[in-house]
């Protein structure tokens, strides 16, 4: 049995779903999340709620399925790094800072997918099988 085909997809799952969950949580309070993003100082928070829940449901959901992982793992990494120098910089806050090193934490593992793929149980491998060479696509083995 070749666990790096399991491992990978498992790894996927595992990053990808928190950000699925945040971004589904998001939908069911605009108010009290455009709130927060306005707390923080961002300009036009129901912008940046879209953008964020664009980013995490539909950024996690592509993660999941292995489509595009390595632009897509990109883009997640940028958004929590972004969000935890944003949203979690007050480190005299343990919680704060907690989140902070969270946020390091998935970006690293994001890093790994950009810099491996998705693997081969992935939408990516799948259709670089099928001749639809994608950019990052690990071939099937």
């Amino acid at each position: 049995m070749d666990t790096t085909r399991y491992a990978s997809l498992l790894g996927r799952l595992l990053i990808g779903l928190p950000f699925v969950f945040t971004g589904v949580g998001k939908l069911a309070s605009y108010g009290a999340t455009t709130a927060y993003i306005a707390s923080a100082g961002l300009p036009v928070p129901p912008a940046a709620y879209a953008i964020a829940v664009l980013v995490e449901l539909g950024g996690g959901l592509l993660l999941i399925a292995g489509y595009q992982a390595r632009s897509v793992a990109l883009a997640l990494a940028v958004f929590s790094l972004a969000t935890a120098v944003v949203f979690h910089g007050n480190f005299a806050d343990q919680n704060q800072m907690i989140h902070f090193l969270k946020n390091v934490m998935m970006a690293g593992g994001l890093l790994q997918i950009v810099a491996f793929g998705a693997g081969a149980l992935s939408l990516d491998a799948r259709l670089s099988r099928d001749g639809d060479v994608l950019p990052g696509a690990v071939p099937a083995r």
